[in-house]
C-alpha cells in the first residue's frame, strides 16, 4: 500500500482526504508544520509528499529545497491561488507536480497514482546507457557523471532517460510532455524548459542535451 505524506495546516483537509485515500488503497499521514513532517519524511517508508505553499515555520517552497537536498522523492505541490508563478517556482525547486486549491480529490489520486507507477516503472530494455562520463542505469534509475551519483527528481530522471535512450533525435516540448505525464499543459513550454534547465545545471560542467531553436531537444551524448 503507498503512503503518502501530506504537509499542510489544514487538519480539515488531512481528514477528507484520510477518509477517502483509504477507500482507495493509500494511506495518508500528515503533519501540519514544516518541522514535523520533515521528521516524519526522514523516519522513511514515506512514498510521495503532498506539499502546501503557504505553512507555519516556512513555506513550502523553502520545504520543497530542504527536501531536495537529500531526497528525490516525488512531490506533488499545492497552489492556493492556481497562481502560473507559484507553480513555475515550484518546478524550478524540484517539484514533480502541481494543483492548485481546490481540488477534487479524485484528482489528486489520479495524479498520485500517475507519478508513483512513472516512479516504479522498469524499462524492458537499455539497462545500461553509456556516455563517456555518464552512465544511465535503467534498471536501478540512477545516473553517475565522473563516477558520482546524480540527486535527480522523479521528473528529472524520466528526461534525462527519455533523451538518453534516443541520442541524436529531437524531441518537441509537446512531445516531451506527452511522454513524462506529468506537467500541466497551461504553462508547458516554460514547464519543458524549467526542467531541462534543471538537469543541465545536474550535469555541468559536460553538455548533453542541446536546444533546437523552434523545434525542441536534443540529446548529444556519444555512446561509449
Amino acid at each position: 500500500m503507498p503512503r503518502v505524506l501530506l504537509i499542510d495546516d489544514d487538519q480539515r483537509l488531512a481528514e477528507l482526504l484520510g477518509r477517502y485515500f483509504e477507500r482507495a488503497n493509500v494511506e495518508l499521514d500528515n503533519a501540519t508544520i514544516p518541522s514535523d513532517g520533515l521528521a516524519k519524511l526522514g523516519n522513511g517508508n514515506i512514498d510521495l509528499v503532498i506539499l502546501d505553499i503557504m505553512l507555519p515555520e516556512m513555506d513550502g517552497f523553502e520545504v520543497c529545497k530542504v527536501i531536495r537536498k537529500t531526497s528525490d522523492i516525488p512531490i506533488i505541490m499545492l497552489t492556493a491561488r492556481g497562481d502560473v508563478m507559484d507553480r513555475v517556482v515550484g518546478l524550478e525547486l524540484g517539484a514533480d507536480d502541481y494543483l492548485p486549491k481546490p481540488f477534487e480529490p479524485r484528482e489528486l489520486l489520479a495524479r498520485i497514482h500517475s507519478i508513483l507507477k512513472r516512479a516504479n516503472h522498469s524499462p524492458q530494455a537499455h539497462t545500461l546507457l553509456n556516455f563517456e562520463s555518464l552512465c544511465i542505469d535503467t534498471e536501478l534509475r540512477q545516473v553517475n557523471l565522473d563516477g558520482k551519483t546524480l540527486e535527480l527528481s522523479t521528473l528529472e530522471y524520466q528526461l534525462l532517460e527519455l533523451l538518453g535512450q534516443n541520442p541524436g533525435k529531437t524531441f518537441t516540448r509537446d512531445e516531451i510532455l506527452n511522454k513524462l505525464k506529468g506537467i500541466d499543459a497551461d504553462i508547458y513550454t516554460r514547464s519543458v524548459d524549467i526542467l531541462v534547465s534543471r538537469v543541465r545545471q545536474k550535469l555541468k560542467p559536460t553538455e548533453f542535451i542541446k536546444t533546437i531553436r523552434g523545434s525542441g531537444y536534443c540529446f548529444i551524448g556519444k555512446k561509449s
